[in-house]
């Protein structure tokens, strides 16, 4: 178990996150949903380490956490030397970018490709390491479907095969139906519920999720 303490973050004391703290499960999927604005990614970059909370306090001790921001970034050099900066197991790198049907990328240079490519790229550099908490912020959103579907079932197997809990930060109802375990709702920088796929997705008690649920799961 991984426990998440309490956070607050302001800007110009406007509150965009006001988190009461929760307990993780490795081995699972956490998909992170609400409308722009919500406190989604404030979240996601607090847990990574790139900002800090009001308390400016160091959450994880012990922990590796793997974080893949909303906005991917590529480094002047090939795809391949991109994804070894992840790790050093060459035939992973090739595995990975066979899975992700980027391998005829391999020797371009990384600052040509398109968003969805760079976005394939930056998740097999990620998939290189293990760790305990991995974050991913909208991975898919340049992706087509066929690439999107193809991340998700390879999210499910790193999840399984690393054991680690996997927070997924995503504007699609049904990429979180398709693979989360668990769902947080935000609304306003608040947690508004949080409890199984199932329950939040199908049978929501929260008047404000129903409401989000109903606009755009249509």
């Amino acid at each position: 178990m991984i426990k998440i303490p309490p956070l607050k973050k302001t800007y110009s004391s406007r509150t965009v996150l006001d988190f009461p703290g929760t307990d993780l499960e490795k081995g699972r999927i956490y998909a992170v949903i609400g409308s722009n604005g919500s406190g989604k990614s404030t979240f996601a970059k607090i847990l990574s380490g790139m900002i800090k909370d009001d308390d400016k306090q160091k959450l994880f001790k012990d922990i590796a956490v793997g974080y893949m921001p909303q906005r991917n970034y590529s480094f002047r050099m090939s795809v391949v030397r991109n994804i070894l900066l992840g790790g050093k197991d060459p035939s992973l790198a090739n595995e990975l970018m066979e899975r992700l049907k980027i391998s005829h990328l391999k020797d371009k240079r990384a600052k040509s490709l398109s968003g969805g490519e760079t976005a394939r790229m930056a998740l097999a550099r990620l998939m290189m390491g293990k760790y305990d908490i991995v974050i991913l912020d909208e991975p898919t959103s340049a992706m087509d479907m066929e690439s999107s579907l193809l991340t998700e079932e390879l999210i499910k197997e790193y999840v399984k095969n690393t054991n680690c809990a996997l927070i997924l930060i995503t504007h699609s109802l049904q990429q979180a139906k398709r693979i989360a375990d668990d769902v947080l709702f935000f609304h306003k920088g608040s947690l508004l519920e949080y409890g199984s796929a199932e329950k939040v997705l199908y049978e929501p008690e929260n008047a404000e999720t129903k409401k989000f649920l109903e606009f755009y799961g249509s």
